[in-house]
């Protein structure tokens, strides 16, 4: 876990740093596994107040590993996280599958996360940024729901977030187009709490705050905000089985070859 996620903890404040920088901390099996255990081990962290989650080196998270993407061309390949064909139905963590809880993990935690975003924040990257409570971003971050690119769904339990953050009809467009788009529209879209320079020490300053509060009503308030929304698991569901049909398609792996050959995609007609 130590060479995808470093967590040091002090004063009840967990500093969660991806530490995959030389791939722009870039999700692949081992960062997927690390995220995952990451919640997990703080899920049981007595006196655990905040948590900052960040990314080091030029960017928060770039998303999926190009390396998955490449595994789609073979014959077989469909880019899931440990390279095998797994199904993404099956519930692994409660309402979600293993994928899902990479980021699903940090929105069940008890405590505040504050993510502190730089760089870009695309496709999954984006969709980690969303298991936070609140997210500072660089004024020249850059996000992106980008998983339309690769001819597939977002499938990491970010549409029921989504939901509940932007309007209808940006959240289509944002999903049909895999558009990049600023800090500043992140900020008029509801998708940054607010722009900060030093996104990193501004969430550490913010995490110090909040654990100066009660730890009880913190935590209550927690519980009581996850309420405000439905229940997630008809959206956390629906994206598996949307993902698991695309996966491997002939339209998605055309996608994929399209991207990684560098020219237009030659799609067949839905049907």
């Amino acid at each position: 876990m130590e060479d995808r996620v470093s967590i040091s903890i002090s004063d009840g404040i967990a500093d969660v740093r991806l530490v995959r920088a030389d791939k722009m901390n870039a999700l692949d099996a081992a960062m997927f596994d690390a995220l995952v255990a990451a919640t997990d081990r703080l899920s049981k962290e007595k006196g655990l107040r905040v948590v900052v989650l960040s990314g080091e080196g030029r960017a928060f998270c770039a998303g999926l590993d190009m390396g998955r993407f490449a595994a789609m061309k073979e014959k077989g390949g469909n880019g899931v996280p440990g390279g095998e064909k797994r199904d993404l139905s099956v519930r692994t963590h409660g309402k979600a599958n293993f994928p899902q809880q990479a980021v699903w993990g940090w929105r069940q935690l008890p405590v505040p996360v504050i993510a502190a975003i730089h760089g870009v924040a695309f496709g999954g990257g984006f969709q980690l940024a969303l298991g936070a409570d609140i997210r500072l971003l660089s004024p020249d971050a850059r996000m992106s729901i980008m998983e339309i690119k690769w001819g597939l769904v977002p499938d990491m339990a970010g549409t029921p977030i989504l939901a509940s953050l932007v309007r209808d009809d940006i959240l289509r467009e944002l999903t049909y187009t895999g558009r990049i788009f600023s800090a500043q529209e992140a900020q008029a879209y509801g998708l940054a709490t607010r722009l900060c320079d030093d996104p990193r020490a501004a969430a550490l300053e913010l995490a110090r705050e909040i654990s100066g509060k009660s730890p009880d009503a913190i935590r209550a308030a927690k519980r009581m905000l996850n309420n405000l929304s439905v229940d997630p698991a008809a959206a956390l569901l629906a994206e598996s089985v949307e993902q698991q049909k695309l996966l491997g398609s002939p339209n998605q792996t055309e996608a994929v070859r399209a991207n990684l050959e560098k020219r237009a995609p030659r799609f067949a007609d839905a049907g």
